[in-house]
């Protein structure tokens, strides 16, 4: 049978340089940046964290990752409400943490990565002293922007432009945003920015901006072929989980890929564990599943997930789906679909994206 096409996320890289634009038509929603930054080795570094507030930091995101990365797949309205709360809470959890230059940095932080969307921050047009009618001047402009970034991915969706294309037509967007904002703000106002915002971050340096991956969850589920794998014990390795159904070609069609995955890099430090979620009748039966295994020729570790609840646990929408999750056990890549659907190199990059984490 065949599945959902392809669907590919975006490339790290261009999410970090753009994540302020490439969100919904409504400008206002609320932004995931504390969530995304707070978890990178960079952002501990820059805000002196102890190895003691680190673990306390590493606490305070379990708490909220799961239900975090559930809401991506949510109603966009509920979604942005659940951002919003668990960014509180995870905010009054780094206050209790944190010293107060360290809470100082991080507000800091999170205004740059707001970018001119700052002037929406608790308290930024007030220390700003922004009248009402520079405020309207800026949200027309942010309007325009937004307006300007969803017709590029309409346009990037249906392929009537390049992703190299959209990000340059983007940046001059942000770019021409940037300048108009600056002749809306007086010389003084533009002078009281500086101490807003702290001095400048290098964002490409953060590397983590997705939660831990979830625990794999044996109630429902049965271990092929290996003795029972805890995500906690892969600490260390570079792990590849892909979620999969036998009777599924277009899974099929990356099992090539995850066998030479493993045959060429398990002794580098990569784990490969497949996760077969049924949606057909065969693919719940528990015999056929051992045969498929057995023929598919897996030397790996396969969770049959009969209950489903380690594919919502995940918050899957599509077989397959393939994770890359770093030595810290967090998501760093995803992908929804067959890797080579018609001729893209996604395996190719998949794999780079593997001896990257490697050499990590």
């Amino acid at each position: 049978m065949t599945r959902s096409p392809r669907i590919r996320t975006w490339p790290l890289a261009l999410l970090t340089a753009f994540s302020c634009l490439l969100t919904p038509a409504n400008s206002q929603a609320a932004q995931p940046f504390l969530l995304q930054m707070i978890r990178d080795d960079a952002v501990h570094q820059e805000l002196q964290l102890t190895d003691s507030q680190i673990d306390q930091v590493y606490e305070a995101i379990a708490q909220v990752d799961p239900r975090w990365w559930i809401s991506r797949i949510t109603p966009a309205e509920k979604q942005q409400a659940e951002i919003q709360q668990l960014t509180d809470q995870l905010q009054t959890s780094l206050d209790e943490l944190l010293n107060a230059d360290q809470r100082l940095r991080l507000q800091q932080l999170v205004r740059q990565a707001h970018g001119t969307r700052m002037a929406r921050s608790p308290g930024v047009a007030e220390a700003l002293q922004l009248t009402t009618e520079q405020l309207a001047d800026l949200e027309t402009r942010f309007t325009e922007t937004d307006t300007k970034v969803a017709a590029i991915q309409k346009q990037l969706a249906a392929k009537d432009t390049t992703p190299q294309a959209a990000a340059q037509e983007i940046a001059q967007a942000q770019q021409n945003e940037r300048q108009g904002i600056l002749e809306t703000l007086t010389t003084e106002q533009q002078t009281a920015i500086g101490p807003l915002v702290g001095k400048s971050f290098n964002f490409s340096a953060i590397k983590r901006t997705y939660p831990r991956a979830p625990e794999f969850i044996t109630e429902g589920a049965t271990w092929i072929g290996e003795s029972p794998v805890r995500m906690q014990d892969l600490r260390g390795k570079v792990v590849a989980v892909y979620f999969y159904a036998f009777q599924c070609i277009n899974c099929q069609r990356n099992f090539p890929h995850y066998k030479s995955w493993h045959d060429d890099l398990a002794d580098e430090g990569l784990v490969v564990i497949g996760i077969q979620t049924p949606e057909t009748s065969a693919e719940r039966d528990p015999k056929r599943v051992q045969e498929a295994y057995r023929s598919d020729e897996f030397q790996f570790p396969v969770l049959f997930d009969e209950a489903s609840n380690n594919w919502r646990a995940w918050g899957n929408t599509m077989w397959p789906t393939t994770y890359l999750i770093d030595k810290q056990g967090f998501i760093r890549r995803w992908w929804q679909g067959e890797m080579n659907w018609q001729g893209t190199l996604g395996e190719q990059q998949m794999r780079e994206s593997i001896q990257t984490l490697l050499a990590e």
